[in-house]
């Protein structure tokens, strides 16, 4: 099992994540949203969002950075692995307590709240669950970081993410005997990638994408036409209602001569 887990879900995870998220944009291209509901409930998802948004970029910042550095580099600059472990285990925490913190309040605002709760559907609640769930098992991670201080536990996981990707055959065997909450969060992580396609998560996609298409790719545009009966007012002077025809001057009533 550990050897499936380790050397062999990683790629199944990796193919669903690719290859579903093109299907899904292929097949339903307006199913690719993050569905928000700020119009429901604003005060708490500013609060929550920003929060949790803030805190998972930079750990997605750490991870990536953290385990695809090879160590050959990490020797060439001289920085030994205390120093790298005692930075992951300072940002990483801060960054997770902040991403946790604002988990729990968009998961609290979209269970609590009976609108919200209608105009979800069950992978978003579940999806959030999973991610929250995640980040606990990633601070539960700087406690064993601690008792590892030299950074071994930390070189496992290194030398393992970086053999998946080089399709090192003996990548599995790199975290055998390491901590069971890394093992767990390295798992539940992968089952995260399983689940990306098939849930809102897909808008991550975007947020890298959406700047490339408008400027490179984008051959036409949409025009929306407002409903708004008065316009907005600007710089140039004050609103005028569109679309009315002026009205004609008063004439004057003579009377005519007796």
């Amino acid at each position: 099992m550990h050897d499936f887990i380790f050397g062999i879900y990683p790629y199944i995870a990796l193919a669903v994540l690719l290859i579903g998220s093109v299907a899904r944009y292929e097949r339903d291209p307006f199913t690719w949203k993050s569905s928000s509901s700020q119009l429901l409930r604003r005060r708490q998802l500013i609060l929550g969002s920003i929060l949790f948004h803030a805190g998972v970029l930079t750990i997605f910042v750490g991870h990536f950075f953290g385990l695809l550095t090879p160590l050959w580099l990490l020797e060439a600059l001289h920085i030994p692995h205390e120093a790298k472990q005692i930075i992951a285990m300072a940002v990483g925490g801060i960054a997770g307590v902040m991403a946790l913190a604002g988990g729990l309040i968009l998961l609290h605002r979209r269970t609590a709240d009976p609108r919200i709760r209608a105009t979800s559907n069950p992978m978003d609640t579940a999806i959030l669950a999973i991610l929250d769930l995640q980040l606990m098992l990633g601070l539960s991670t700087i406690f064993v970081s601690a008792r590892h201080i030299d950074g071994s536990e930390m070189v496992k996981f290194m030398e393992w993410a970086q053999g998946i990707f080089t399709l090192d055959p003996n990548a599995a065997s790199y975290t055998a005997g390491a901590s069971a909450i890394f093992q767990a969060h390295v798992f539940l992580g992968l089952t995260i990638f399983v689940l990306f396609p098939f849930s809102r998560l897909v808008h991550i996609v975007s947020g890298f994408a959406a700047p490339l298409r408008y400027m490179l790719t984008r051959t036409g545009w949409q025009i929306v036409r407002t409903r708004r009966r008065a316009a907005l007012p600007t710089h140039a002077g004050p609103a005028r209602r569109p679309h009315a025809a002026p009205v004609p001057a008063a004439r004057p009533i003579t009377k005519p001569a007796e």
